[in-house]
């Protein structure tokens, strides 16, 4: 899914536009035991507890599409009878009224999502009526041929609120607070099916993580039956590391800032677009060779890259560019550059001595003080 998918479903959250149906809950304790459930439709819920969810779906769907958000596809046989896939799709088409899915799907969870402390697993069913588009892509909400079914899981902390004195106005006194336990926004979720093309698409979920770096392997493999992707970290390490082991003794300055200047300009070229700029194999490799890598350097490449991303896997543009930063570091030294001026920066052999040359032109700085 795109942002600009990801945002239409989003804006359904809101009491004009609210598509969902039902609604059911799953209190669990640091113990992992059920401690509440509930379920009910969710239009029969009062005003402000229903803008409080709206609240934590929108989280379900924020930040960032490739960091945070995540389109991953179901392998073949989590598709077939007792696969997880299967169970998403029964939920699904039961419209969440089916107790022993519900209670198969919680003890999934349960037994897969690593937390210590109190959480909250909240489920919801939906049918959004999606609007046609004119041939200047106005929405003709009275157009629309499609519907777009699904369920959403949020999985919420549920904390207990810091100890601390508060105000009484009844009683026009400052006393001790009362603590009582909190329901935070989401720390995982997802959405089933992916919504791509402005409809269902059955054979991806969206995955959410709070915590990019904190990907919960079980509940993926487990709970969603998908093959944990790398993190936007893992990624920029991996492609950290193509680079280093494609060029060996030959990795110098000029080459790395080409790699670099080359990445980002892809990237201008594909801001305009909704959908995450991917990097494939070949696109990786034709940036190292347009980027000044020999042509003896790209010999082990291919198998490099398959090792370590997979055959079939991408990197996220935005996972692996340093867009706001140009950073030169040695042992004792970090060195700083507008991304758009790396060229200001060159390395040059002094006095027998590899040094770097930062060109200055009119203005210098030294702990703010302007120096000639």
């Amino acid at each position: 899914m795109n942002k600009k998918e990801v945002l239409e479903i989003r804006k359904q959250f809101t009491p004009e536009n609210c598509t969902i149906t039902r609604i059911c809950g799953c209190y669990v304790d640091h113990e992992k035991e059920k401690k509440m459930e509930m379920k009910k439709a969710f239009l029969s819920m009062p005003e402000e507890e229903a803008f409080k969810y709206f609240d934590i779906f929108k989280h379900t769907l924020s930040g960032t599409v490739g960091k945070n958000l995540m389109t991953m596809e179901f392998p073949l046989d989590q598709e077939l009878e007792g696969g997880a896939q299967k169970l998403l799709l029964k939920l699904r088409d039961t419209k969440l009224t089916d107790d022993l899915l519900l209670e198969e799907f919680y003890d999934k969870v349960i037994e897969n999502y690593e937390f210590a402390e109190n959480y909250y697993i909240i489920l919801i069913h939906a049918a959004y009526d999606v609007p046609g588009k004119s041939s200047d892509n106005m929405e003709m909400f009275d157009a629309s041929d499609t519907v777009y079914e699904h369920i959403m899981c949020s999985i919420c902390p549920v904390k207990l609120t810091k100890a601390g004195l508060t105000y009484n106005a009844e009683k026009n006194n400052i006393e001790d607070r009362i603590r009582d336990w909190f329901v935070e926004m989401p720390a995982t979720g997802f959405l089933f099916p992916a919504f791509q093309d402005r409809a269902s698409d059955v054979h991806h979920v969206l995955y959410y993580s709070k915590k990019p770096e904190d990907l919960q392997p079980d509940f993926i493999a487990n709970v969603l039956g998908n093959i944990t992707p790398l993190t936007a970290k893992d990624q920029k390490t991996t492609f950290q590391s193509l680079v280093s082991d494609t060029l060996g003794e030959d990795c110098d300055y000029d080459t790395v800032r080409n790699i670099h200047d080359n990445l980002n300009e892809l990237m201008e070229e594909a801001k305009e677009s909704p959908d995450p700029l991917e990097l494939s194999r070949p696109d990786v490799k034709h940036l190292l060779e347009r980027s000044g890598v020999p042509e003896e350097k790209m010999e082990h490449f291919d198998k490099n890259f398959e090792e370590a991303v997979g055959e079939k896997n991408t990197l996220l543009a935005s996972n692996i560019a340093s867009v706001k930063t140009f950073q030169i570091e040695t042992p004792d030294i970090v060195v700083k550059v507008n991304p758009e001026r790396s060229d200001l920066v060159e390395t040059r052999e002094i006095d027998g001595r590899r040094c770097l040359v930062i060109a200055i032109d009119d203005h210098l700085e030294v702990n703010g003080i302007e120096v000639r």
